[in-house]
């Protein structure tokens, strides 16, 4: 997550050219297409942008979408590689700058589903404010969290709550307030409950006598000031692997 469009979010200006697959594969995605805004549900494994693995991006498979003068969908904001769920995108540069300056105003409001464990944080819902600032091992940058007065210290705030619970595992609900990079992972894990899959943050590999396939973090529900005027709110299903751990842990819905 960023709490303002990055540099590496401009647009790539030289068209790419997709393969049939490629293109059914982003349409796929679409969970709302109107003139000014496209919202995707992205899959988990996909990076939104500058991914280190030789496949397109979220970014680039935007190309699908571009337009007979050459203008194509611009990413709003960012989602972790393994992380699944809604990304916001507008369709023309207008648009898309309208929903930065809402972006960088605090006027979108994130959604998160997140399995954490070892069982129901303490308490069960509240607020996290640990500031957190960025630490680098080798080629890989960290969060950490640390004390306000530090010299690198950027505010951070994280509205949490739990859904379902067990004493092995957690369903909670995550909004974040502010939008560090990986600060849904730092705060979960700053409360002794990181979350499932996360290799990184010190998460649970196996739950419920499964292997946990990979980060469960979805971005569930995006609201945001549409630019033609209106409040939107879309939502994006959780995917499979999400899904069927949930069901494994905590029964059907």
């Amino acid at each position: 997550m960023s709490p303002r469009p990055s540099k590496k979010l401009r647009a790539i200006d030289t068209p790419i050219v997709l393969t049939p697959e490629e293109i059914a594969f982003v349409r796929g995605m679409v969970i709302h297409e109107d003139d000014q805004v496209i919202a995707l549900n992205k899959p988990a494994g996909l990076s939104s942008q500058g991914g280190r693995i030789a496949t397109h991006t979220l970014d680039e498979l935007l190309w699908a979408f571009a337009r007979s003068s050459g203008n194509r969908p611009r990413l709003i904001h960012r989602l972790d590689r393994d992380t699944s769920g809604v990304l916001l995108t507008g369709r023309t540069k207008p648009a898309a700058g309208f929903l930065g300056k809402a972006l960088m105003g605090k006027r979108f409001r994130k959604t998160y589903l997140a399995i954490v464990a070892p069982g129901a944080p303490q308490p069960a819902k509240g607020l996290i404010e640990l500031p957190l600032r960025r630490e680098m091992q080798g080629r890989e940058a960290y969060m950490k969290t640390c004390a306000a007065d530090h010299p690198d210290a950027e505010l951070a705030r994280t509205r949490y709550r739990t859904l379902a619970a067990n004493d092995e595992a957690a369903l909670v609900e995550l909004s974040p307030e502010t939008g560090r990079m990986h600060q849904l992972r730092v705060h979960m894990a700053s409360l002794g409950r990181p979350i499932a899959g996360d290799v990184r943050y010190g998460g649970a590999l196996t739950l419920g006598g499964r292997p946990v396939p990979r980060l469960m973090l979805h971005a569930a529900a995006l609201t945001f000031p549409h630019p033609d005027g209106q409040e939107m709110r879309v939502e994006a299903p959780p995917p499979a692997d999400f899904e069927g751990l949930r069901a494994a842990l905590f029964g059907a819905d």
